[in-house]
């Protein structure tokens, strides 16, 4: 494919539609421009071939029998571009980009996902796992699913759900913790990069904070869920991303109280732009999840707050 470099794409497309179309005028009409910019275009091309595309007479431009051939290849090369650019245009369209933190990705959504291809087998999904702010107005990312309190400049925010914590372990430990001051002697699982802290919860509960033994240590919240499932020590944790291990038992909620801090999930989009029906089927299938997650939450851990 080396000699392509030597032609311009648009003499070829020149050469293509003046044979097809039959006439200059039509071909001009076609691409967009002159008559005279396609028929330079066209004696350029002939020029670099060596060999006349068209025969030239007073009725106009008559392919020879190497034009017939060459506009005919051309023809179908110039279909397989267009229908190239036509299905990446279709996946672009059917993509949705969902922007969202690798815990939140991993310990929740992911789950989740299948129900979503079965309900839009049509909309490809694919999760930027980040935890940095993506910009959707300078970004291919359609949605994205943001802790904190909505008041992001140059976004639309929707709130999905108010954050609340709860103490969580494995069961073996949890038969150990009959009330709140036994925490006392458990091992304390911590997120170095928490957004809250265990005072909240001792607040929620009326009674005096207590110091747990400090334990194991990590830097994303996806360590210490895991951690708290492998027994490692009580962990102050999200009540949605830790819900599906509370459901299923691999966690204890040893106390029913949950904390309410400042913080929520939001939905977030684009404030410049209208959303698109991809945005809002995601939307509506996202909110039918939370709610589903959290009335199996309530119902096996009615906590107060």
């Amino acid at each position: 494919m080396a000699n392509l470099n030597s032609f311009h794409l648009t003499g070829l497309r020149a050469v293509e539609a003046v044979a097809r179309c039959g006439s200059l005028q039509k071909a001009a009409d076609e691409l967009g421009v002159s008559i005279s910019a396609v028929s330079q275009q066209v004696g350029r091309t002939e020029r670099q071939l060596g060999h006349a595309v068209f025969e030239r007479s007073a009725a106009g431009l008559k392919p020879t029998p190497f034009g017939r051939e060459f506009a005919a290849r051309l023809g179908a090369g110039f279909r397989e571009i267009s229908g190239a650019l036509a299905m990446a245009e279709e996946t672009k369209s059917n993509t949705l980009v969902v922007s969202v933190a690798p815990s939140f990705a991993s310990k929740w959504l992911l789950p989740r996902l299948s129900r979503h291809f079965e309900r839009y087998p049509d909309v490809l999904l694919r999760i930027d796992a980040s935890t940095q702010l993506v910009d959707p107005d300078n970004s291919d990312v359609d949605v994205g699913i943001r802790l904190g309190r909505g008041n992001w400049p140059g976004v639309r925010a929707e709130k999905l759900l108010d954050l609340e914590i709860l103490p969580v372990c494995s069961p073996r430990i949890a038969a150990d913790l009959h009330e709140i001051a036994d925490l006392a002697r458990s091992w304390e699982i911590a997120d170095e990069n928490a957004m809250f802290a265990w005072g909240a919860w001792f607040a929620a509960t009326g009674t005096p904070p207590v110091a747990l033994q400090p334990g194991a240590r990590f830097s994303d919240p996806m360590l210490c869920l895991d951690s708290a499932v492998a027994g490692h020590g009580v962990l102050l944790a999200w009540h949605l991303l830790a819900a599906d291990a509370l459901a299923d038992g691999r966690l204890v909620a040893p106390f029913t109280v949950c904390a309410r801090i400042d913080l929520s999930y939001y939905f977030v989009t684009a404030a410049s732009r209208r959303e698109s029906p991809k945005v809002r089927a995601f939307k509506a299938w996202l909110r039918e999840e939370v709610e589903a997650t959290m009335a199996r939450f309530r119902a096996a851990y009615p906590c107060r707050t």
